[in-house]
């Protein structure tokens, strides 16, 4: 995503703007003295600026607070890692952005542009074959068939179910979870009408499923011990920002363990919270390099880029047990002999963000454990061994990737959780299994982003509907407070 929209998202909070800049003067003496804000926001990230948009865009004063000197949380993109070339820090694709996040801010009014993969997907194989996948129809027929005849037939009818399947789940994403939890103060009336919305949702729902067939810049949230309100953010050099609204784009973890004081908090919750899975064993490598690789499966060479090099190319997962050996390893402590790699090249597409000839790649790399079994992760020649492994599993498919490198920028899940804030080391600010989704995230009674203490709210991926750049928890989020708000 181009900065524009960014600009647009933080200074859209009544068109004030605070600096990114980390050699700037202390965000906290930009922050108008006395002032006292509708709506405060933990962290920058997409679904922190995106609830921040929002409320900006009905009229409500927000302040957007971010420790690091960048916006953008794990979606941001950064230039100075490698000179000449900018990458994607954390994140590598934008297919699940919200259309109505796109239409509702006018993202593309402000300079955001879409750039779609076809094909969107390539798997090479060191027997000579590959898979080549995308929106051609005939094309997936002909490329299927080339390792079952059986499967390439069956393959429409499984996409016409996905189909199917996706019209669910675009409702259910783009909704808060119906959480039937009422309070103490409502009326019989208020009781009444929240069951006639529930059941409504669940109508939807059943319709639907009947077609299928981080040093801390915040140091805590500031909490009225009389009331049990939130009050505001404390930050690290003891300014107090006031509000009576805080969303937190943190993940549950940070925002209950480390910025609230546990006696605020009911113990069952708090429990729920600490339990969670936050564990991760993925690894991100972006790479720059002076030339495209070339695949030996692939008959010719293409110097400015193939249908190959289109989309996202999968090395490493000819076989399930190949995975599964893989997952094994890092089980035991170990990361993987041969990983699973997921590798991408926007700059086929985007030609801005490395120079003329050369190439950014990203390579979202599977399975490295949090803790190794026997060394650690902040010895450099651990982190350079496991680097060029990967790149020495990529030449056994692209030969001379190796030597084609200048530079790479590789973060661990402890580098994730240390840089980004991110818990664990998980993306998506903890599992996403189906015990930590919908009604059970980021934990049961708790889904619509409403949490325990008065005013403060869930925006991030640990709330529904989970990780990924797509925004919604943020639009949601925003939705609940300005609801909350008209009831006051």
């Amino acid at each position: 995503m181009s900065p524009a929209p960014w600009r647009f998202l933080l200074t859209g909070a009544r068109r004030r703007g605070f600096s990114t800049d980390a050699s700037a003067p202390s965000a906290s003496s930009q922050l108008p003295r006395g002032k006292r804000w509708d709506a405060v926001v933990i962290g920058g990230g997409h679904n922190g600026l995106v609830a921040a948009a929002y409320l900006a865009r009905a009229g409500r004063s927000v302040a957007v607070l971010e420790r690091r000197g960048v916006l953008g949380g794990a979606a941001v993109s950064e230039s100075d890692l490698v000179p000449g070339f900018r990458f994607s820090r954390c994140s590598y694709l934008l297919s699940l952005l919200r259309p109505a996040i796109l239409r509702d801010l006018e993202l593309e009014r402000h300079g955001l542009k879409l750039l779609p993969r076809s094909p969107s997907s390539f798997t090479p194989c060191l027997d000579g074959r590959y898979l080549l996948l995308g929106p051609d129809a005939e094309m997936n027929f002909s490329e299927i068939s080339k390792f079952s005849s059986k499967d390439a037939m069956a393959y429409p009818r499984y996409e016409e179910q996905l189909e199917k399947f996706c019209q669910l789940m675009d409702f259910v994403i783009d909704s808060a979870p119906p959480e039937l939890r009422q309070e103490y103060h409502t009326s019989m009336v208020d009781r009444m009408k929240d069951r006639v919305d529930k059941s409504a949702y669940w109508g939807n729902i059943l319709r639907l499923v009947m077609q299928q067939g981080q040093k801390n810049m915040v140091s805590h949230v500031m909490v009225n011990e009389t009331t049990g309100r939130v009050e505001g953010v404390a930050l690290t050099d003891g300014t107090e920002i006031h509000s009576s609204i805080v969303l937190s784009n943190a993940t549950p973890y940070k925002t209950f363990v480390d910025l609230l004081p546990a006696n605020v908090l009911p113990e069952n919750f708090l429990c729920s919270v600490k339990t969670a899975d936050y564990s991760s064993a993925t690894t991100k490598i972006n790479v720059a390099v002076d030339r495209l690789p070339q695949f030996q499966c692939c008959k010719g060479i293409n110097p400015e880029g193939g249908p190959e090099h289109m989309g996202t190319i999968h090395i490493g997962s000819e076989s399930m047990e190949e995975i599964d050996i893989a997952f094994r390893e890092a089980e035991s402590g170990v990361s993987s002999k041969r990983p699973v790699i997921e590798m991408t090249i926007p700059s086929v597409l985007d030609k801005t963000i490395s120079p003329p000839g050369q190439h950014v790649i990203n390579l979202f790399i599977q399975y490295t454990p949090y803790k190794l079994s026997e060394g650690s992760w902040q010895d450099p020649d651990v982190r350079k061994s496991f680097a060029e492994r990967c790149f020495s599993l990529i030449d056994e498919y692209a030969p001379g990737f190796s030597s084609s490198v200048v530079g790479y920028d590789m973060l661990t899940p402890p580098d994730l959780e240390r840089e980004f804030g991110l818990t664990g080391g998980n993306i998506f600010h903890g599992s996403m299994g189906l015990d930590s989704l919908f009604l059970m995230r980021p934990a049961k009674g708790w889904s619509d982003y409403r949490t325990p203490v008065k005013g403060l709210y869930l925006c991030g991926s640990g709330a529904h509907p989970g990780g990924g750049v797509m925004g919604a928890p943020g639009r949601n989020a925003a939705s609940i407070v300005l609801e909350d708000l008209k009831v006051k």
